[in-house]
């Protein structure tokens, strides 16, 4: 017997998108504690808990952070202060002085010592993983004789709606930003797929492609592509350079940056567009240095100018892909904007700082742009 189904671009996007199920054995000590058939925590010696995060050539399994809303953040103050905890070797464990981790898995089983777990995602404590393991692998001579132990919680369930509840909690609890939690929504994972293909990395977990060692200029994060759009599509560069870390805090505007319905050319053309204006500006005059400060302005100015027309849509700027910008026409539209705005400092006072994220100096841009001069 035969059957079939017809498959469109979406359900073959989220089939390729799907791990490989594996599954990983965790040791741990005695004083193991179980809070039901689907909870469990547990104390795992430092070591085991390497072995337990580490491939047979003690690789660090990075596809056990996939679900994770940020990479490693490197020698930040909370990372400093886990590496002094496992060098201070102290008559105090290192899970007396550390959170923990949060641990998803689709199922668990135990025998003896051993917890077996199916599909495992670290949710909460990348970095304490990460940095036990920066530890261990430099210090292996004395490693093996390290009895500490770190304190994990192990959460088992299949539910898709019950694991992002879980990971948006654990994560909401420390200081993140707003646009890192966004980092598993299914259009940030289009954009960043799409985007590879033209050597851009996004960088929807923070610190990544950093850690992986990508060049950092073609490094583009989630708020920098929200202002390249807010100011581009939506003609709100005010909000950009107003807003920068603020700019998809809610829903309202977060759904009119990054519309599903939107084709993820406009993503790209946006950053090219602002990728270009900034190689431009870093080669202009020093005495233009007050003025840079509006590139978000000219990135909308310039979009105007290429489609001739001040009410365009999400297509039209998409339209723009591979098209080529010249110094020319950017000098052009750039002294034109500092003419302008150096004429609204003067009739309506106020710094440029302050002209840069005010809504009226906009208006007044995009009224000025007749038809008949573009």
């Amino acid at each position: 017997e035969c059957t079939f189904e017809f498959v469109g671009a979406r359900q073959l996007l989220d089939a390729a998108r799907t791990e490989k199920t594996y599954t990983l054995q965790l040791r741990f000590l005695e004083n193991y504690i179980s809070r039901g058939e689907d909870d469990y925590i547990v104390l795992s010696k430092l070591t085991d808990y390497y072995d337990f995060v580490t491939d047979e050539k003690g690789n660090l399994r990075r596809y056990i952070f996939e679900s994770n809303v940020r990479d490693y953040q490197g020698e930040v103050e909370v990372n400093k202060d886990i590496r002094k905890s496992l060098e201070n070797e102290d008559t105090l464990d290192f899970w007396y002085l550390n959170n923990g981790v949060t641990i998803l898995a689709s199922r668990a089983s135990i025998a003896g010592k051993i917890i077996t777990l199916d599909d495992v995602q670290i949710v909460n404590g990348l970095q304490t993983t990460t940095t036990i393991y920066n530890y261990l692998s430099k210090n292996k001579s004395k490693w093996r004789n390290e009895n500490r132990a770190v304190l994990i919680r192990i959460i088992v369930t299949q539910d898709p709606e019950s694991r992002d509840r879980i990971i948006k909690a654990t994560n909401n609890q420390i200081a993140i930003p707003t646009a890192s939690l966004r980092a598993l929504d299914r259009i940030q994972r289009d954009i960043e797929d799409y985007l590879l293909q033209f050597g851009w990395y996004y960088d929807r977990r923070k610190n990544y492609y950093k850690n992986l060692g990508k060049p950092l200029e073609r490094i583009i994060s989630i708020p920098y592509l929200a202002q390249s759009v807010m100011s581009i599509v939506l003609k709100e560069p005010d909000n950009a350079r107003a807003r920068p870390s603020s700019l998809i805090k809610h829903d309202n505007d977060y759904k009119r940056v990054f519309n599903e319905n939107s084709g993820l050319d406009v993503y790209l053309v946006c950053i090219e567009i602002m990728k270009r204006i900034e190689r431009f500006i870093k080669e202009t005059d020093e005495k233009y240095s007050d003025f840079v400060q509006f590139r978000f302005h000219l990135g909308m100015l310039v979009s105007i100018k290429m489609l001739k027309k001040v009410y365009y849509s999400t297509n039209d700027v998409a339209a723009l892909k591979g098209v080529n910008i010249s110094n020319e026409v950017l000098q052009e539209n750039f002294l034109y904007l500092i003419e302008f705005m150096s004429k609204y400092q003067e009739n309506h006072g106020g710094t440029l700082d302050r002209i840069a994220k005010s809504r009226d100096p906009v208006d007044k841009l995009i009224e000025s742009l007749k038809f008949d001069k573009l």
